[in-house]
């Protein structure tokens, strides 16, 4: 069993590196007492997370980890993935938008330029940028940037390794190259650039990428003490399938057995008591969202069961962020180390079937035996091995609260995320608030301006588009950010948000929505008629940006597509 859950570049600056460039600029003297090297980082990333899963945003799933991380540090409370994984990790790894890296949909080729599923040759990532800023670049966890899988390749077109992490920046690498399976016994399980067999038993997906990442730590500590490291976590929780060891689910038991209306409202009121948004309208539930009520007994249960086994893969989750801090607090770099923690889409309203198939879907355990794939079979209670289920609309729902929709959605549902920094050394005011707008293209603008790194102008004799992002630092010490429009689309759902005003559209021609998010946070209330001219000044971003970045009309019409 995995353990218990319980060269030259280390010169000192004068300034925290965090405030530098911006306090120069106006002639003062930077927050902080003591000079600080250039930081450590280590970025995690959750998967499928909806916004009211964890403590710090509302959440009654125990996660003392996370809620350090906010008492210690900064919490962002409107800051935007990109709607789904592929196409938010894309953006999250170059400080592009989806299509410019590459990814403007899934792991699949359309051949059209900008959803090829794959990492495009004119992106940059942030490993290949910090490692030639002499960075050590570790990685541990899901990958789910190429269509190239390698060993596994089903066909021989796709078993390249030129997208794999070793190839784009990272010094070591452990995890899986796909986007899904099982947490017991992976598919495309890779150490380095090589295959993995299968675990075998009492292995947790997991506790396995916490394990490896503190070894990262801990090795490149006491190799290069002076150098710093930048360390990737990409955990798979809790995305399905419902995977959790049985002594994690039953601390869970009973807890939801009131259903998902229940657990939506005790949320909504959490978050008004800490004051992450006041006084705006809830909407209701969607129409496809049932009444727990109208449930069997039969269908309560397993529904209740499900949820216990999201909130333990969540749990456990937070358990292996609370063994990095302990990694990092026992190597001493754990006040000059940023800590950045967030999610790459909202909840997932997917629900599996029997007729899911793919390289990710389970058919059979470790040992050979029968796994149950879909909720449909709702005898059979998720959680172990022998199950491939996911916790379906309803939860995924309450997960979000108090925002519409979820993953694949450009509504608050589908791009808010969680947005935790934890810096001793570079940020002002424990436990704040920071209500700037931001999203995914910041995170490496803001890497690049810590570290003090180049961004470069080519790869391997290609030219790289600029970063699309802003650096992040300023907040970090109180300070506000300009203006400037955020945009969003996936899949013909597509959003542009200009300071407190947001534009949206649920699936390409449903009809452009208007929200005031100063007022209106959960999008409950369209004001655009009674607005044609913001409408129209942000449908005129929104159709320039688009252009611009190479968005294309939904359904895409190529020859992969």
């Amino acid at each position: 069993m995995q353990q218990s859950r319980l060269g030259s570049l280390g010169i000192a600056i004068t300034t925290l590196v965090a405030t530098s460039a911006s306090c120069a600029q106006r002639g003062e003297e930077p927050v902080g007492a003591e000079p600080a090297r250039r930081p450590n980082i280590v970025l995690i990333l959750a998967d499928d997370l909806g916004y009211s899963d964890i403590a710090p945003y509302g959440g009654e799933i125990a996660t003392p980890s996370l809620q350090r991380l906010a008492d210690e540090g900064l919490l962002f409370t409107d800051f935007y993935n990109q709607a789904r994984c592929m196409p938010a990790r894309g953006s999250l790894l170059t400080g592009l938008y989806p299509t410019q890296s590459g990814i403007g949909w899934v792991d699949a080729d359309s051949g059209l330029p900008g959803y090829t599923g794959d990492l495009a040759a004119h992106a940059v990532t942030m490993a290949e940028v910090l490692s030639a800023a002499g960075y050590g670049t570790y990685m541990s966890g899901k990958w789910h940037v190429t269509t190239h899988t390698g060993h596994w390749g089903r066909f021989p077109e796709r078993q390249s390794k030129h997208n794999w992490p070793l190839q784009r920046g990272f010094d070591r690498y452990y995890g899986m190259i796909l986007g899904a399976s099982s947490f017991f016994d992976p598919v495309t399980l890779t150490e380095d650039n090589e295959p993995l067999p299968s675990p075998g038993s009492d292995y947790y997906f997991t506790d396995a990428v916490t394990d490896r990442a503190t070894t990262y730590i801990e090795e490149h500590v006491a190799r290069s003490p002076d150098d710093p490291f930048f360390l990737y976590v990409a955990y798979t929780a809790p995305h399905w399938p419902l995977h959790a060891p049985e002594p994690d689910v039953a601390r869970q038991k009973g807890r939801y057995d009131d259903g998902w209306e229940t657990l939506h409202a005790k949320r909504v009121s959490r978050q008004a008591q800490l004051g992450l948004w006041a006084g705006a309208p809830v909407p209701p539930p969607e129409e496809l969202v049932r009444r727990w009520a109208d449930l069997g007994e039969r269908e309560q249960r397993w529904y209740a069961r499900a949820m216990e086994v999201y909130a333990a893969q969540v749990e456990i989750m937070d358990s292996g962020i609370g063994r990095l801090l302990g990694t990092l607090e026992d190597a001493g770099v754990d006040g000059d180390t940023l800590i950045v923690f967030l999610a790459d889409n909202g909840a997932c309203a997917e629900v599996l079937t029997d007729s899911w198939d793919g390289l990710y879907v389970t058919r059979t355990t470790h040992d050979g035996q029968p796994v149950t794939v879909g909720n449909e079979h709702v005898d059979v209670l998720p959680g172990p091995e022998t199950t491939f289920m996911s916790y379906g609309r309803e939860w995924a729902w309450a997960s979000n609260a108090p925002f519409r929709y979820y993953k694949h959605w450009a509504h608050e549902g589908g791009i808010a995320t969680p947005f935790l920094v934890r810096w001793p050394a570079g940020t002002a005011g424990a436990g704040r608030m920071v209500r700037e707008p931001g999203q995914l293209t910041d995170v490496l603008a803001t890497f690049v301006d810590v570290a003090g790194a180049e961004y470069p102008a080519q790869r391997e004799g290609d030219a790289v588009l600029p970063m699309e992002g802003v650096s992040l630092a300023p907040t970090f010490t109180g300070e506000s950010l300009a203006e400037r429009p955020l945009f969003f689309e996936h899949e013909g759902n597509r959003a542009v948000r200009l300071g407190r005003w947001k534009l949206v559209e649920r699936f390409a021609g449903g009809g452009w929505q208007l929200h005031d998010l100063a007022t209106d946070r959960a999008e409950a209330l369209d004001v655009g008629a009674a607005n044609p001219e913001r409408v129209a000044q942000l449908v005129g971003l929104y159709e320039g940006w688009a252009d611009r970045v190479g968005v294309l009309p939904w359904p895409l019409e190529g020859p992969g597509s």
